[in-house]
């Protein structure tokens, strides 16, 4: 479970409804009592369900959720519900269900993913990078791990990847063996992880031998080329392939041998359609 607080929660609520619902004021319903239920139109993985439930408790009512983050669902599936005053309900109804089809949507994208290179291999592994639409990065981690994916970088703080933007900067870009020496000694408790950008770079970054060796946009034939080196190597590095890796070419990927896959594809999944019914009660 990821921890929303009450500050975030009340910054997706004042997004929206700032000042109120003008029509339900005007209409003189506010003090209405009524039901609102939440449904996924379309069969898939649920998420949200955490968020969406804490900010109508926010709102002062107390939702029923009837599924959780992570669990696969018919058509139709009532995923929340709740009654209140219809002042609270429409206040809390459109974040709600953004928060429920966009989530829902990432984390669809994910399942799909994990699923294709799992059929190759059930091993592999689908990491979402920190390349998150801003202003959601969170939500995002919450869907994807919703999805039965990972996260790959949360942030600049936790993990240590070397980019080719942090090389050019080094007295001596290309010895490999130097950066990974020094991040050895200065960071012990950490795994490293060089990318490379070309197959050319690949038979002296394994020589290195940093945990990981990224693939940047490599080309499936590329990343069979790497994987023959690396084997020749006897060295224990770990290939990960990232740039451009999707729910239409995932699987082709697996077949290669790798297991972990970056990708920042599920943050631009379209939304899945959650319906929002409100009754008198």
């Amino acid at each position: 479970m990821l921890y929303f607080s009450d500050h975030e929660l009340d910054t997706f609520l004042l997004e929206d409804a700032y000042r109120g619902d003008l029509t339900t004021r005007t209409l003189g319903i506010e003090q209405h009592t009524a039901k609102m239920v939440f449904k996924r139109k379309q069969s898939g993985r649920v998420a949200g369900i955490a968020v969406a439930s804490a900010l109508l408790t926010k709102l002062g009512l107390q939702p029923v959720k009837h599924i959780e983050d992570g669990v696969d669902v018919d058509a139709g599936t009532i995923l929340l519900e709740v009654e209140g005053k219809a002042e609270q309900l429409h206040s809390g109804w459109k974040t709600a269900q953004l928060v429920l089809e966009w989530c829902c949507g990432v984390a669809q994208y994910t399942a799909d993913m994990v699923a294709q290179v799992q059929r190759v291999n059930p091993n592999a592994i689908v990491a979402c990078t920190r390349k998150s639409i801003p202003g959601t990065r969170k939500l995002a981690t919450a869907a994807v791990l919703a999805g039965g994916g990972h996260i790959h970088r949360s942030g600049l703080s936790e993990t240590l990847l070397v980019f080719t933007n942090h090389r050019r900067l080094c007295l001596e870009p290309e010895n490999w063996q130097q950066h990974v020496s020094l991040l050895r000694q200065q960071a012990p408790e950490n795994k490293i992880t060089i990318e490379a950008d070309t197959p050319d770079q690949i038979a002296e970054l394994v020589k290195a031998a940093p945990d990981i060796i990224q693939l940047d946009k490599f080309s499936v034939s590329e990343v069979i080329q790497s994987q023959q080196l690396l084997a020749k190597s006897g060295q224990q590095t770990m290939l990960s392939v990232a740039g451009g890796i999707n729910r239409t070419n995932a699987a082709e990927y697996a077949q290669t041998g790798v297991t972990l896959f970056i990708t920042s594809a599920p943050y631009y999944a379209a939304p899945e359609d959650i319906k929002v019914i409100i009754t008198p009660i």
